[in-house]
């Protein structure tokens, strides 16, 4: 007599130990901690914030007069907007306008430099590339201050002083945005991609534009926002390149009205309307933030249904 076997059985369930009231305490423990923590991150970066907001709505008395997280005696919001945008024949637009134009122009172009930089870095075997890595690595190290001085030097000797290539050429490198774009690329490219559009007849200009800017766009968009945020905020390359008011970017000319107001004389009035230039300036790095942050999502999107 024969037995038959079946094709499949079902699986025994496998006993698991009970979970420990100690580790579930601790879990707790540590879930209240990092939660704790969070919400102190948050208040770090959103208190200063709340209070350059709320100063804007101020005048000159109440803002010495009143606590800082509070509203004063008046709503004087639109009436500093009023006097930001008229003094001195309305120079604040003017700032405006060339922080923008060195911001776009150095984030963009500085982008774009160290996705090729990067891509070539991680796709192609050439010789001298680990030390050009190594020497990239190491600008990461080298201090702004530090080079301000021979940066100087440099365009003085070229006649590029108090012009916009003084600000502009020298934000157009970012050793930073190499390392990154190096190693994003590295994963986001897979080489198998490259091998198949080579095979087809595609030239190395044609695959990079072609496939690897679309595989490497939440990169792009990183490298293009630390960019904007650096030469945005840039205070002290202008401060040492720039002599012409009407090249100035509304760091170094805010700086200038703060200098004047603590100076006294009359001029402290230019308190709140530098608190409120410094309100408006802050608006456009918001919008950007929150205009691009849609293509870091899509592009993790993307990535993780990758097969």
């Amino acid at each position: 007599m024969t037995t038959t076997t079946p094709f499949a059985t079902e699986a025994a369930p496998v006993a698991r130990p009970p979970k420990r009231r100690g580790g579930a305490a601790r879990d707790k423990r540590r879930s209240t901690l990092l939660t704790l923590f969070v919400w102190i991150s948050v208040a770090y970066f959103l208190v200063p914030l709340l209070w350059l907001t709320i100063s804007t709505t101020k005048d000159n008395s109440d803002l010495f007069a009143t606590f800082g997280l509070w509203f004063g005696k008046n709503f004087e919001f639109f009436d500093n907007i009023g006097s930001l945008f008229t003094f001195q024949g309305g120079v604040f637009w003017q700032w405006m306008l060339n922080t923008v134009m060195y911001a776009v122009i150095s984030s963009v172009g500085a982008a774009m430099l160290a996705t090729a930089a990067g891509y070539a870095l991680a796709k192609y075997r050439f010789r001298g590339g680990t030390v050009v890595f190594s020497v990239i690595l190491g600008s990461i190290m080298v201090p702004l201050t530090a080079l301000a001085l021979p940066t100087y030097l440099l365009f003085a000797a070229a006649n590029l002083t108090d012009t916009v290539w003084a600000i502009i050429l020298p934000s157009l490198v970012s050793p930073f945005g190499v390392y990154l774009m190096r190693v994003y690329a590295a994963d986001a490219v897979d080489d198998s991609l490259l091998e198949a559009a080579r095979v087809d007849g595609a030239g190395e200009f044609r695959i990079f534009f072609t496939i690897g800017l679309r595989l490497l766009a939440p990169g792009i968009v990183t490298v293009l926002l630390f960019q904007l945020v650096a030469t945005w905020n840039n205070y002290f390359l202008p401060l040492i390149m720039l002599n012409t008011p009407s090249l100035f970017p509304v760091t170094v000319g805010l700086a200038q009205w703060q200098g004047t107001a603590s100076a006294g004389g009359g001029a402290q009035v230019l308190f709140s309307t530098v608190l409120t230039g410094s309100f408006v300036s802050v608006l456009p790095l918001i919008a950007s933030f929150i205009f691009l942050q849609r293509y870091w999502q899509s592009g993790l999107a993307t990535g993780g249904v990758k097969g």
